[in-house]
């Protein structure tokens, strides 16, 4: 009798899911500001590089809900108007256990130590998630909206670096967009290691545009003349008066205009200091403009100008050089990590309007000039690409879910 063993089964491979990236942030799309929109680019990155992504921020409406986004899943916590910002509202105070239980994900990326970071650290500190954080903050960015005397503010400030490092004791791991910002943190107190990891830009959407520069004017209804652009929040920190007093001495040099994009609470001031110091037919407020049209504000100027004191990084910046822009930027916190001097442009002394002058009158009045420094600019924004950010990130989850 002539027997057969049985055959012998191979095992059903155990079924897998892809990584579930939990993000928490205070600051979230509609919301326009850098961090909001560093977040939306990271989760939708994230999304199509094939992680499950969810996002807790707060809601931009006031009631709680859930909805998906763009592949990301958003889970808008109620939120109330924030009294000392005209737009930005504030998560109600909530513990988020059974948000993290229900979603157990693989790992959490928090944004900030606000209401909605602090709150989600809690909760997967609890739930034995592990955390990492990326910080945007610096107290000169609330000293504004917060009504802090200038006598307060070395103080105000001294207690929020405080605060951000208690919180950020209890993650995992710590990033920050360069390495000039990761050496503030260590500065201000901060005694854990801490990773430069780039906020990252598209390079396919940012990059020089062949097309003449009038036909992008055109678009934004601009005069056809020279254009010195600035894009961001039109706040206290962006030191937007340095730009508009340094025009009369650009004019008295060649032709010119500041083209100003965004919105903010110091855009009725630089208005009437324009006009008191007559220039005002020639500094522009264009508003907000929706990030799909960006690309084409920068095909519009020929120099950027980023005159902030208080940049961890600057996408805006990052952008512009993308675009192939030379850059003259205020020589402060983490700008000297895009702006090399002589190269892709210059940097001036916050508040040297005279200096600032200078050198935006020499890049305007030699076209030759903003071409080879425009070319250094992209080829230093080509080391910023976001997808090396993105892949970054991937093994840090990877790296703290061991």
């Amino acid at each position: 009798m002539v027997t057969s063993a049985a055959p012998i089964l191979a095992p059903t491979p155990l079924p897998s899911r892809p990584r579930r990236v939990l993000i928490a942030t205070d600051t979230y799309p509609p919301d326009v500001n850098g961090t909001s929109y560093f977040t939306h680019r990271l989760a939708c990155g994230l999304v199509g590089r094939d992680n499950e992504v969810h996002v807790i921020c707060g809601s931009d409406e006031g009631p709680a809900r859930t909805e998906s986004l763009d592949g990301v899943t958003v889970h808008r916590l109620r939120s109330a108007p924030l009294l000392v910002h005209p737009t930005m509202r504030v998560s109600l105070p909530t513990r988020l256990d059974r948000l993290v239980e229900d979603l157990a994900p693989d790992v959490l990326h928090v944004q900030g130590h606000f209401v909605v970071g602090r709150a989600a650290i809690a909760a997967a500190r609890r739930g034995g998630v592990p955390v990492i954080a990326t910080n945007h903050f610096m107290p000169d960015n609330l000293f504004q909206f917060a009504h802090v005397p200038g006598p307060l503010r070395d103080r105000v400030g001294r207690l929020a670096w405080r605060d951000l490092n208690r919180i950020f004791s209890r993650v995992d791991r710590v990033t920050t967009p360069t390495r000039i910002a990761a050496g503030l943190l260590t500065e201000r107190g901060f005694t854990r290691s801490v990773e430069a990891v780039s906020c990252g830009i598209d390079l396919a959407r940012f990059h020089p545009h062949a097309e003449p520069r009038a036909w992008a004017r055109k678009a934004f209804d601009l005069p056809d003349r020279d254009t010195v652009l600035f894009v961001g929040r039109l706040d206290e920190e962006k030191r937007l008066e340095d730009l508009v007093r340094a025009l009369p001495y650009i004019l008295n040099e060649t032709d010119a205009q500041i083209a100003l994009v965004g919105t903010g609470g110091q855009r009725a001031a630089l208005e009437r200091l324009a006009n008191r110091i007559g220039v005002g037919d020639r500094v522009i407020f264009l508003g907000f403009v929706p990030d799909e049209t960006i690309p084409q504000v920068y095909a519009a100027a020929d120099v950027f100008a980023m005159p902030s004191i208080a940049e961890l990084q600057s996408i805006a910046t990052l952008e512009a050089m993308a675009t192939g822009l030379p850059v003259v930027a205020a020589d402060a916190m983490a700008l000297p990590h895009l702006v090399r001097p002589g190269e892709n442009g210059h940097l001036f002394t916050p508040g040297d309007v005279r200096e600032l002058s200078r050198h935006l009158t020499g890049l305007l009045r030699s076209p030759q000039t903003r071409v080879s420094m425009g070319a250094v600019s992209r080829a230093i924004a080509l080391t910023h690409d976001h997808q090396a950010s993105l892949a970054r990130f991937e093994a840090i989850y990877q790296e703290v879910a061991r």
